[in-house]
């Protein structure tokens, strides 16, 4: 790639031209405009039910002005400084209009600690108010309903994270982590939703994005002026680049099982004959009597579904009836579901009472969950733990016995075999880590790892590298620079669309809906 003439732009120019073709861009994009005075909102921040503190919060231009409708203290909220709090309390706009500078006569509606924030450095980039009230619900909603009578208006689900966005404080994918912080059950899931929060996603994307518009912006300046810049050897040029940007992507897409499974948990099925004690393992994994244990083969009739946290890791734990075959028509739905859960399950836990010979069902059930041609699981990749309870018992099955049937089989999935004690938690901690050794290398988010937690972001990535191997194709086949920038934009854009500078119509509301009210 070779830049002519006398007076040849330098990198740094060509950089310029990028940034000018960037911003030309976003005015394509059709992204809502801030202009014009946007109404004041307010919600309360807070979780419903009773609490020692909530916090009822306002955004916008009169957020402080609505706020000082109601407070009463030793100074008007409008006088203090960014980031100040004030003590006072909190009346009908009526009387506080009527009191002018005598106190209100009126009932107070609560004693309250006022933060005033001031815009641009808020949350949403806007004025902001947040009332620290007493946290009883019938608190908060009478002063909800008197700052809407004073002016507010009720915020939408998502709303204050939505200004936030549109104010440029944070893109789109660090609002959908602010939900995935909101609404994570484990820690693990807690961690990655954060650094996704502090921007690791984005970086990522950001930075590819310049890349691609650089060499976008480079190949038309030069098919507009070929006096000054040449596409001679570009492709030689282009073709490393795009290897280094489809690596990335690869590598991005390459944490999204992990990303959604810390997410959503590991779907993990407990099978096994009746009276093998899958309910009690069910128990010691929840760390609660959940399921009925009863020495009556046949207790459990139907699939009992709970989520765990085991090791930082969630698991969708499935309890299944035993599987066997039965006259009774109750138990043989049981059955049938127990196999539907197999079907789905991400993981088996295949529990065996280990303090009693090996059965034939046994022998017969380990063979078909390691057998693709069975039909028992129609994905048998799918990681098999088998558990060998009851080992604080004279055991009479042991690892060697398990290993030995399965000696000379292809098994297609990751097994482990593990000895434990649903009556006493002996080897709880081992299967944690099996869990992790199966599903996560044993190292999750040790390595700093942004995971994907989102479908819509995974799905972005999927478009971007499809792009970008069709400019490969056009190298390869020879073909003008020019049809190069079709798919240079096309990745462009739909990398763009996972930090929201690409937007499709009302993808924005649709996100920001899934939000929990005052956030």
């Amino acid at each position: 790639m070779v830049l002519k003439g006398e007076n040849s732009e330098t990198t740094e120019d060509i950089s310029g031209i990028a940034s000018s073709f960037m911003m030309f861009l976003v005015r394509l994009q059709g992204e809502e405009e801030m202009t014009g005075e946007k109404d004041t909102i307010c919600a309360i921040a807070t979780g419903s039910g009773n609490a020692g503190i909530g916090i009822v919060r306002l955004s916008g231009p009169s957020a402080i002005d609505i706020a000082d409708r109601l407070f009463y203290g030793k100074k008007k909220l409008r006088e203090l400084k960014s980031y100040t709090a004030a003590y006072g309390h909190l009346y009908s706009p009526e009387d506080t209009a009527a009191a002018e500078a005598e106190k209100p006569s009126g009932e107070p509606l609560d004693e309250v600690i006022a933060l005033v924030m001031r815009a641009p450095h808020t949350y949403t980039t806007e004025d902001v108010v947040e009332l620290s009230c007493h946290g009883g619900a019938l608190v908060m909603r009478r002063v909800q309903e008197e700052l809407l009578s004073a002016g507010a208006r009720l915020a939408e689900p998502g709303e204050f994270t939505k200004r936030a966005f549109l104010g440029g404080r944070i893109d789109l994918s660090e609002a959908e982590a602010v939900m995935d912080v909101i609404a994570a059950e484990n820690a693990r899931a807690l961690d990655a939703s954060l650094r996704q929060l502090q921007g690791g996603l984005s970086r990522n994307v950001t930075e590819l994005r310049e890349k691609l518009l650089y060499e976008t912006a480079y190949i038309e300046s030069a098919l507009d002026d070929p006096e000054n810049y040449s596409l001679d050897g570009y492709a030689e040029h282009l073709t490393p680049v795009l290897k280094d940007c489809k690596k990335k992507l690869l590598e991005m897409l390459g944490t999204a099982r992990e990303g959604r499974l810390l997410r959503e948990g590991i779907r993990t099925a407990i099978v096994g004959r009746p009276n093998a004690g899958k309910s009690s393992v069910l128990n010691l994994l929840l760390g609660e009597e959940r399921a009925i244990v009863t020495e009556i083969a046949g207790t459990t009739r139907d699939t009992l579904e709970e989520k765990t946290v085991l090791g930082g890791v969630q698991l969708v734990l499935v309890d299944t009836a035993g599987i066997r075959e039965t006259e009774d028509v109750v138990e043989q739905i049981g059955v049938q579901r127990a196999r539907e859960a197999l079907r789905s399950a991400e993981l088996i836990l295949f529990v065996i009472d280990a303090a009693e010979p090996l059965s034939e069902a046994d022998r017969e059930m380990l063979l078909k969950l390691t057998d693709p041609e069975s039909g028992e699981k129609t994905d048998t990749a799918s990681p098999l733990i088998v558990l060998l309870n009851k080992n604080d018992l004279m055991t009479q099955v042991t690892p060697e016995t398990v290993r030995e049937i399965l000696e000379g089989k292809k098994a297609p999935g990751e097994v482990r075999i593990l000895e434990i004690s649903a009556a006493t938690g002996e080897g709880k901690e081992r299967l944690s880590d099996a869990v992790q050794e199966l599903f996560f290398a044993g190292q999750l988010l040790e390595n700093g790892e942004n995971y994907l937690l989102n479908t819509r972001h995974v799905e972005a990535l999927k478009d971007a590298e499809e792009a970008l191997g069709r400019v490969e194709e056009s190298l390869a086949a020879g073909v003008g620079e020019d049809f190069y920038t079709i798919d240079l934009l096309a990745a462009y854009e739909a990398l763009g669309r996972i930090i929201g500078e690409t937007l499709e119509d009302d993808l924005a509301d649709k996100i920001f809906r899934e939000f929990c009210m005052g956030k």
